[in-house]
């Protein structure tokens, strides 16, 4: 099942399973705010350098399977697969969007 995403958000998953970083990075604002793992990464070099290291340290893949909004929020649970310790996985992304770049980002089990 596709699930129709905005734009911003899309290309995200597109450069996630992609393992590109930089393309990554380039969807958020120039200091939005990651939260992953009882981390916070601020401002575009942080987050590439969050996704980078995450990409170095395990081959993995996630497809988006539903997508829905709470307030501000955009929620999208995604299937996570890879290698990675307790594959696969279920995860909730919590976007804020501004305009048409990423502001936030919280991802949860």
């Amino acid at each position: 099942m596709a699930v129709e995403l905005p734009k911003a958000i899309a290309d995200y998953f597109t450069a996630d399973n992609k393992l590109a970083a930089d393309a990554v990075s380039e969807c958020f604002t120039a200091d939005a705010v990651v939260r992953d793992e009882g981390n916070v990464y601020t401002g575009r070099d942080a987050i590439q350098q969050w996704k980078s290291e995450s990409s170095k340290k395990y081959d993995y893949s996630v497809e988006p399977v539903s997508v829905a909004l709470q307030g501000d929020k955009t929620v999208v649970t995604s299937h996570l697969v890879g290698n990675f310790p307790g594959s696969p996985v279920d995860l909730r992304y919590f976007f804020v969007l501004a305009g048409e770049k990423i502001a936030e980002l919280e991802v949860l089990p």
